[in-house]
C-alpha cells in the first residue's frame, strides 16, 4: 500500500549535490511529490526535503541508498507528527460580487493579500499541506489564474534533530 512520507537529508553545501541526490530517485523510478532545499544553521550544508509516496519497502531501499553518497551527512523519514510547513502564492479573479467572499475565506485561512488590482488579487497562504490543499479547493470557484507553492518544509518536534538522532 502507497503511502506519502517525507525523507530529510542533510548534505554538504557544494555544486552538484543536488543532482546527485535527484538522479539517484530517477534512476530508480520513483516520482518526487514535492522538493525543497535550502541552507541550515551552517553555510557548510544544506537540508533537502523531500515528499514522495510509496511502501515500506520503497521508503527503506530509498532511504539506504541515499545514506551511500558520498555527500549526504544524514538521512531520517519525518514521523507524521512533525511540523510541516508550506508556502503557496495564488492569484485569483474577482468581481464586486466575489470580493469579498474571497477575502473573507483568506482571512479564515489567515491568508494574507500581497498584491490587490482592480479585478484580481494574488494571496499567501502558509501552513501544513492540507491546509493549503483546503484552500486551493474553496478558490477554484471564483477562478484561479495562476498558482506556486513551495514543496513542504519539516522539521521533528521538540528537541530532536536530525543531526543529534542516531
Amino acid at each position: 500500500m502507497e503511502k506519502k512520507f517525507v525523507i530529510a537529508v542533510y548534505v554538504e553545501n557544494k555544486f552538484g549535490v543536488l543532482t546527485r541526490v535527484t538522479s539517484m530517485f530517477t534512476r530508480r523510478g520513483f516520482n518526487i511529490d514535492a522538493l525543497t532545499v535550502g541552507e541550515t544553521e551552517s553555510a557548510d550544508y544544506s537540508r533537502i526535503t523531500i515528499s514522495l509516496s510509496g511502501d515500506g519497502y520503497a521508503r527503506e531501499q530509498l532511504i539506504n541508498q541515499l545514506r551511500k553518497l558520498y555527500p549526504v551527512k544524514k538521512v531520517d523519514v519525518l514521523e507524521d507528527d512533525c511540523i510541516k510547513r508550506e508556502l503557496m502564492l495564488l492569484k485569483v479573479g474577482y468581481n464586486s460580487d466575489t470580493r469579498a467572499e474571497i477575502l473573507a475565506a483568506a482571512d479564515v485561512y489567515r491568508g494574507k493579500v500581497i498584491d490587490y488590482t482592480v479585478n484580481e488579487m494574488c494571496i499567501e497562504v502558509t501552513g501544513d499541506p492540507s491546509k493549503i490543499d483546503a484552500f486551493i479547493k474553496i478558490m477554484i470557484p471564483y477562478g484561479i489564474i495562476e498558482m506556486c507553492r513551495t514543496g513542504i518544509v519539516a522539521l521533528e518536534r521538540g528537541n530532536t534533530t536530525l543531526l543529534g538522532k542516531e
